[in-house]
């Protein structure tokens, strides 16, 4: 297997490859031959997924000079190293199903960036400097650990596509409504209880998924003419069966689906308008209607839907 590799490697470089495949290796480090001498000057692009390796080397920028997508999909990369900062011609970075702890804040130093990928690892917090990667468009944080967003995400100008399904997020930050590039955003398996009111204010942002945040019970307006996302949101309720309706000729009971069941609770019911106007008229008139006087509405105080109820 060694001398199989070595013979990858020294293909590579003679040879002044551009793209180099190392996957299903079983490496455990980082190869010397990759390191060796000049390193491999040419080299645009490295697979090395479903690996075994812990870390990465500290002068992968001096040896891979010209790497612009990197791929280092599962393996056990704990710490992403400062080094990584330095590959300043990076556009595709892929560390998703690691065992990642921390990202270091030089991250924010590759500033040619367009896709980055970290989804499944042990994420608690992202940095700041997150948001200096001006020409992001990928972002997948989905299946980690974090509470927040960070900060500066909204600095992210280019950025088209936001995944963090899986988390622990309890909101979605407003700035985020800034995003003028942002074209889906995917929360789903939150535990988010609100989304901003300015959410789907922008004609780009045109894909929202929010499913399976349970203590979600309303969306903004604007998301109305938008593609939604919202299953299993809302405190489930048992309950065999639902009336819905009750008139004065007798009682209608109407029997609901459960997806719609399991939205909200009885108390959550949103009154009609009918309600609340004769609410508010009997408040208002309520002197009137002491010892059976009949109340006499002005033709203009009320809708003649309402004047028409108003029986005394």
């Amino acid at each position: 297997m060694a001398s199989e590799l070595c013979k990858t490697i020294s293909e590579a470089k003679l040879e002044r490859h551009k793209n180099l495949f190392l996957n299903y290796r079983n490496l455990h480090h980082f190869p010397l031959e990759l390191l060796k001498d000049e390193g491999l000057q040419y080299l645009e692009r490295l697979y090395m997924k479903r690996n075994s390796l812990t870390t990465l080397p500290e002068n992968l920028a001096q040896k891979l000079p010209n790497l612009v997508e990197l791929y280092l999909h599962s393996n056990n990369i704990v710490v992403v190293p400062e080094a990584i900062g330095s590959l300043v011609k990076l556009q595709f970075l892929d560390l998703s199903d690691n065992a990642l702890e921390i990202v270091c804040p030089e991250i924010g130093r590759l500033r040619s960036l367009r896709h980055l990928r970290l989804a499944n690892n042990q994420l608690k917090y992202l940095p700041a400097e997150v948001g200096d990667l001006r020409e992001l468009q990928t972002l997948d944080i989905s299946t980690n650990r974090l509470i927040t967003l960070p900060e500066r995400l909204h600095m992210c100008l280019s950025l088209q596509y936001l995944t963090a399904d899986r988390n622990h997020l309890w909101y979605v930050p407003r700035h985020l409504c800034q995003l003028p590039s942002l074209n889906e955003l995917s929360m789903a398996g939150n535990r988010l209880a609100f989304l901003p009111l300015d959410l789907g204010r922008s004609r780009e942002l045109q894909y929202v998924y929010v499913d399976n945040n349970i203590h979600l019970k309303g969306l903004p307006s604007y998301l109305y003419n938008k593609v939604i996302g919202c299953s299993g949101c809302g405190s489930p309720i048992q309950v065999s069966e639902v009336k819905l309706l009750s008139f004065s000729s007798g009682q209608l009971t109407v029997f609901l689906p459960a997806e719609v069941k399991s939205i909200g609770t009885e108390t959550d019911r949103v009154l009609p308008l009918q309600e609340l106007a004769m609410r508010t008229l009997y408040n208002t008139y309520c002197r009137f209607l002491k010892g059976g006087q009949l109340l006499v509405l002005w033709h203009t105080a009320a809708p003649p839907s309402v004047c028409r109820l108003l029986t005394y």
